[in-house]
């Protein structure tokens, strides 16, 4: 390019000189960088000078541009054959650094007596036990503050409940003694050839016991209603002096219509103490039936209307139903009269037999969740669940035979042995608290702790117990040695 510009200007610089020679006027030189201009030239030639002169300085110019353009291009091959070195030299290091991992794994496998994926595990394994201390230490602070917030509030309601109400004691029986005017009456009872309690006892389905205890017989029946059938008949014949088995059978059928009435009484005035108004007359007379029926010694229609307080007291501070409280803690045990007439657990048939007699869903509900044989979908079927389990848990409220009693605390004591690192276990206070000892070793302390969210939890899917059970896991390090 930079020839063609100077061929260009070396041919106008001829034109121009030809043109002024040819017409016979004073010479105009016209040289590289200069001009000259006779003063006899003409405007056309001058102003032809003057472009030739600016197409020369053009013609610099661009040659110093295209030679600031070079050393630019040099400049930049310069630095690309640079970048392509380090980029060799790069991948040179990468191929080397390879090499060396290759080469640590290899060395690390050889000193560890591990190979790569054993390694991976192993690491697997680490991350997981870290895992497992970090979930389980915020386990812990959740629980901390979790307790001390709801340990608050249920503490005011239930102090609240268990205050403003008195239960009785359990006094598990299964007999009835009736007392005589005198011992000449036992052989009466007997009667010739024992004909007499023969007829009795095909009648009541009742033991009669007559041994040396003075002035009295024992009724032994597991039936409640049967049992108190039998002592009204008995007392009913005393009364009259007649006991031959025609007598019997006749006071039998009179006692036991009496006993009706007696019921349709007692299931009047549970719900009169409870405060549940407009229930149905029929599952009136089925509640009276529970006052001859008992659960671990406690009168279950007792237990009936104790719960019924407890819900209202506990509904009342939730700020929850407290009609449909009382009424379903009232009627919760309604299917223990009929259980053995009807299949299924008691919580379902009294749900049943709510919902036959016009009682509302909810209601019914309640009832049938107290034994979780439904989920509670309510607050009020919770404050059942508890109202039942606070009556059936506070001090005396039960008893227990011993052989079940043992069985309970063999069982837990068991069910926490199997576990791993466990040393020794005791169920304590009447198998409301177990403590479980395990070896320092073996356990750490957040192990401890996730052992005794597992002992609760099989504890509470295995086996069957009232109230609550307290899990208390003790670690403990001793360092002993002797001066001698």
């Amino acid at each position: 390019m930079e020839t063609l510009i100077g061929a260009g200007l070396i041919g106008v610089a001829i034109v121009i000189a030809a043109v002024v020679y040819g017409r016979g006027r004073p010479a105009v030189a016209a040289m590289p960088g200069a001009v000259v201009v006779g003063a006899t030239a003409t405007p056309e030639e001058t102003e032809l000078l003057r472009r030739a002169a600016e197409l020369e300085r053009s013609a610099e110019r661009t040659h110093a541009l295209e030679a600031a353009l070079d050393r630019r291009s040099a400049d930049l091959d310069r630095r690309e054959a640079e970048l392509e070195r380090r980029d060799q030299h790069l991948r040179a290091h990468a191929t080397e650094l390879e090499r060396l991992r290759v080469e640590r794994e290899g060395a690390l496998e050889r000193i560890a007596g591990l190979s790569a994926g054993q390694a991976k595990q192993a690491l697997l394994k680490d991350v997981e036990d870290e895992a497992r201390h970090e979930s389980v230490r915020v386990l812990r602070q959740v629980e901390e503050e979790t307790k001390r917030d709801a340990e608050r509030r249920v503490r005011s309601i239930l102090s609240v409940a268990m205050q403003r109400l008195a239960g009785s004691h359990a006094a598990e029986t299964t007999v009835s003694v009736v007392q005589l005017p005198s011992d000449d009456m036992k052989g009466r009872i007997i009667g010739r050839e024992g004909r007499n309690i023969r007829a009795l006892e095909n009648l009541t389905g009742v033991d009669f016991i007559i041994d040396d205890t003075p002035n009295a017989v024992v009724l032994s029946a597991f039936d409640g209603v049967r049992r108190e059938i039998a002592r009204m008949t008995l007392e009913k014949l005393l009364q009259d002096g007649r006991i031959h088995p025609a007598r019997i059978e006749e006071t039998f059928y009179q006692a036991k219509s009496e006993l009706e009435s007696h019921m349709m009484e007692a299931g009047e005035e549970a719900v009169f103490e409870a405060g549940v108004q407009g229930l149905d007359p029929e599952l009136v007379k089925v509640l009276g039936r529970l006052k001859f029926r008992t659960s671990y010694g406690q009168n279950v229609l007792a237990h009936s209307v104790e719960c019924a307080h407890l819900a209202a007291l506990m509904a009342s501070e939730l700020g929850a139903s407290t009609k449909t409280a009382r009424r379903a803690a009232l009627l919760h045990d309604i299917g223990k009269a009929v259980s053995h007439e009807i299949e299924g657990p008691h919580a379902l048939v009294g749900g049943d037999l709510a919902r036959r007699h016009g009682e509302s869903e909810a209601v019914a509900h309640a009832m049938e969740a107290h034994h979780n044989e439904v989920e509670p979908q309510t607050v009020e079927a919770v404050i059942v669940q508890s109202a039942d389990a606070l009556s059936g848990a506070r001090p005396g409220a039960r008893g227990e035979s011993l052989e079940a009693y043992v069985k309970r605390l063999r069982d837990l004591e068991k069910l926490a042995t199997r576990h791993d690192g466990v040393d020794k276990v005791y169920a304590m206070q009447a198998g409301r608290e177990i403590r479980v000892i395990v070896e320092p070793g073996a356990i750490t302390d957040d192990k401890a702790v996730a052992l005794s969210h597992t002992i609760a939890r099989e504890i509470e899917q295995e086996l069957e117990y009232p109230g609550q059970i307290k899990v208390t896991v003790i670690r403990e390090s001793r360092a002993v040695d002797y001066a001698k």
